[in-house]
């Protein structure tokens, strides 16, 4: 088992007995480019994971290990800055937000490694700064809420990653519930769980196997695109203040001055807000079926009016849609690459998954990597493994 292992490989190295931290990555099951648009998202924490053994050492020196990489990297607590090392920044970075909060941060040790697939979409990054952050919390005795590492690993990603990210990706691996989703108000960060029947119908990714060049430039187009929307709407209606205020009915009486293209974008994200409010409603009801049909409409949205889906993503939906036991299926992430979310019945998985990789091979030359995944419990302190 790599808890095992990695916490093994800790008592050798540094011989400390430390504390152990499981931080999961997160799938979001609708609302998709919503979060910066002061809208709605549904993730939840899945059972791709980060481990860290983690343990002060009495010094003012950090010293990391990347287990997976076999990488060392050491600093004094004094000169925490952004590196060259790219995966030790996300540690760094979040070391750096505790130390911006007058919090006393002392010499520790960390190794830390996973079993989160890189470039998947599931938020390796993420997990990795909230884990560290939780670990901190506990051995340093902190006693910050979820929420505060939760934006504490948020601007260890912006300012030592350089990536400007929503606040998403950590609040679900913080804040996942077993068998629940997360419904996060990204404006007001007010949350809500929902019942997710694991039993019944599984979430499988299927993972394209491409990463277009064009997501991060047309990323930022996207949102120039919905604050346009904003402006033009702002004019007639103060009170809009993102997208989130914006209705159909106002969308289109402003048609012709917003111009087709920013009309679709608009369009798609009031759509997706409210199909994001739809879906919870399905999950109450326990009709998943339902549910999946919101996938299938996010998906359409996406690929028609938001044009973040590529050819790869649009096979694996439509490979998908006629297969026994598929009841929802849709890109997820950024765009342009990256995976397909699809809702299976659980006796189908395995079929599913047989069916799907020779398709999908046979369409496009790409070998299908597929992932089941469960729904688990956001960030916590692993029970003490036995270690040889």
């Amino acid at each position: 088992m790599l808890s095992s292992a990695i916490a093994s490989f800790f008592q050798e190295r540094f011989a400390a007995t430390p504390l152990l931290v499981r931080a999961p990555g997160r799938v979001n099951l609708i609302g998709e480019h919503t979060d910066y648009n002061g809208g709605f998202v549904l993730p939840a924490a899945i059972n791709k994971e980060i481990y860290f053994a983690v343990a002060l050492n009495g010094s003012s020196t950090i010293r990391l290990h990347s287990f997976d990489l076999k990488e060392d990297y050491e600093v004094a607590l004094a000169d925490v800055a952004p590196s060259n090392t790219l995966w030790a920044n996300y540690l760094l970075g979040v070391v750096a937000q505790f130390q911006k909060r007058g919090l006393p941060v002392q010499g520790f040790d960390c190794v830390f490694g996973g079993t989160i697939p890189m470039g998947a979409g599931m938020s390796s990054s993420a997990a990795v700064e909230c884990g560290l952050a939780f670990a901190l919390d506990t051995l340093l005795h902190t006693r910050l809420d979820r929420l505060e590492l939760a934006r504490i690993s948020q601007k260890a990603e912006h300012e030592y990653a350089g990536v400007q990210c929503g606040i998403m990706d950590q609040f679900a691996s913080l804040f996942g519930q077993a068998g629940h989703v997360v419904r996060l108000d990204c404006r007001s960060l007010e949350y809500a769980y929902f019942p997710f029947d694991a039993n019944t119908y599984h979430l499988v990714l299927c993972n394209s196997g491409v990463k277009h060049s064009l997501a991060s430039s047309e990323y930022n187009t996207r949102r120039q695109e919905c604050e346009r929307g904003v402006a033009v709407l702002q004019q007639y209606y103060p009170e809009v203040a993102s997208l989130r205020d914006a209705t159909l009915e106002r969308l289109e009486k402003h048609q012709a001055e917003l111009g087709e293209v920013v009309y679709r974008r608009c369009r798609y994200v009031v759509e997706e807000n409210l199909r994001v409010e739809q879906a919870c409603h399905h999950l109450l009801a326990h009709d998943l079926p339902a549910f999946g049909q919101d996938m299938y409409g996010s998906h359409a949205g996406l690929r028609d009016q938001y044009e973040v889906s590529c050819p790869e993503l649009d096979v694996l939906v439509e490979l998908a849609r006629p297969l026994p036991g598929v009841v929802g299926a849709r890109m997820m992430g950024g765009g342009f690459g990256g995976c397909t979310i699809n809702l299976v019945e659980a006796s189908a998985v395995e079929s599913f998954v047989a069916a799907m990789k020779p398709a999908y091979e046979k369409q496009t030359g790409i070998a299908l990597e597929t992932y089941q995944t469960t729904i688990v419990d956001g960030v916590g302190v692993l029970a003490p493994v036995a270690v040889s």
